[in-house]
């Protein structure tokens, strides 16, 4: 033991000391963090920006007074700074294009005693310069009030014909138009397994990254083995297989130090809380774990450094981008069976229900996902043949 703890100390100094290490394991990832964030920010958790609408009705038209006041009633919704204008129908357009609004709605003349009468008509709704959801919100929401009231018209229509006395017809009509969904909507809280855009994205950095850091045990490894230094060490009195196994921790441990920094700074650098340290800390270890027992599969495969970079670097995007580290991928059937094998994956859906209250017992699957991952790939790091033992 004391021949590996004094390999492994001399390994970690050797790392320490090279300022790649610091740079791709912790600074690289951590700015990119921050521009995927910049980037894709916005696009995860759009802010609504402040909203004018010029709408132009005939005032003696109920139902055009009524849309409008549907219109009116979103500035209500949390979120939404909207504020109508009233205009004449000429002037929604130079309006518009002047940007003075950003939206415009026209509701022409006869738009009641058409709806009533069964008959098509244009409602207009302008987009201004510079609008996106907030436009999109508007035109869901006239559209969604134009065939309610095209339905209470149907409704009362409907009723003349069955010969309904005509002083409840217009009743009807009204109950349909301003009555309630009977199917409705509310919204739900996220599933504990859920992070929010940035938190997912600051674990998938971590989990991508972690794949790059434990790679400089591999590199180690098959560079000493390419210079001779490994066939003087075995000839030393000491156990072969100390010297894989020194390599091994050391990227062991450059994985837990730069996964807890990269989880620690992000997530108080972008806001994230992941949850009870002892839980995550549980998850970076097996997460490291399953990272460094694909280090074992590629030192045997790999003849040269060369090679065990490229393909630390081709297994590292395949797992880190199908487990999501840039954005979520959605499967089904046996390739999202598989796909929830992926470490990666699953260090992210395990930081998922720490983050929203989950503890030890409630990471039972992610944990077993990960040391399951990592005893498959110990196996098959010894059946696979070492082609670097041939040179």
């Amino acid at each position: 033991m004391k021949q590996l703890w004094t390999m492994t100390q001399y390994d970690l100094r050797q790392r320490i000391r090279d300022r790649s290490v610091v740079i791709f394991a912790i600074i690289v990832p951590l700015a990119l963090m921050f521009v995927l964030d910049l980037v894709l920010g916005d696009l995860a958790d759009p802010e609504l920006r402040p909203t004018k609408v010029a709408a132009a009705a005939p005032a003696d038209d109920a139902l055009a007074v009524a849309l409008l006041d549907v219109v009116r009633s979103l500035d209500g919704v949390e979120g939404l700074d909207l504020t109508v204008r009233t205009a004449a129908a000429d002037e929604v357009h130079g309006l518009t294009r002047d940007d003075a609004v950003q939206v415009g709605l026209i509701v022409p003349e006869g738009f009641g005693a058409a709806l009533q009468q069964g008959r098509p008509i244009e409602v207009t709704i302008v987009s201004g310069g510079g609008t996106g959801i907030e436009q999109s919100i508007v035109t869901s929401v006239v559209e969604s009030a134009v065939e309610r009231f095209s339905a209470g018209a149907l409704a009362a229509a409907a009723g003349a014909d069955a010969g309904l006395d005509p002083a409840d017809l217009a009743a009807i009509g009204q109950e349909v138009a301003r009555g309630q969904p009977t199917i409705t909507l509310t919204e739900g809280v996220a599933s504990d397994e859920q992070l929010s855009s940035t938190g997912a994205l600051v674990a998938g950095q971590a989990g991508l990254f972690l794949l790059f850091t434990v790679g400089f045990g591999v590199t180690s490894l098959v560079t000493e083995r390419e210079q001779g230094t490994l066939a003087r060490l075995r000839s030393m009195p000491m156990p072969a297989w100390t010297i894989v196994t020194a390599k091994a921790l050391v990227s062991f441990i450059l994985g837990v130090v730069a996964t807890t920094i990269l989880l620690t700074v992000g997530g108080r650098l972008f806001g994230v809380s992941f949850g009870a340290p002892i839980a995550v800390a549980v998850l970076i270890l097996a997460a490291v774990l399953a990272a460094t027992s694909l280090m074992f599969v590629i030192a045997r495969v790999a003849r040269t450094a060369e090679q065990s970079n490229i393909a630390q670097s081709i297994i590292a995007l395949v797992l880190g981008i199908a487990g999501g580290a840039f954005f979520q991928i959605t499967a089904r059937g046996w390739l999202g069976s598989v796909m929830d094998l992926n470490p990666v994956s699953a260090l992210i859906r395990g930081l998922g229900i720490t983050s929203g209250g989950g503890g030890l017992g409630d990471i039972g699957i992610p944990l077993l996902t990960m040391l399951g991952f990592a005893a498959v790939v110990l196996v098959v790091s010894r059946l696979v043949p070492d082609r670097g033992a041939v040179q």
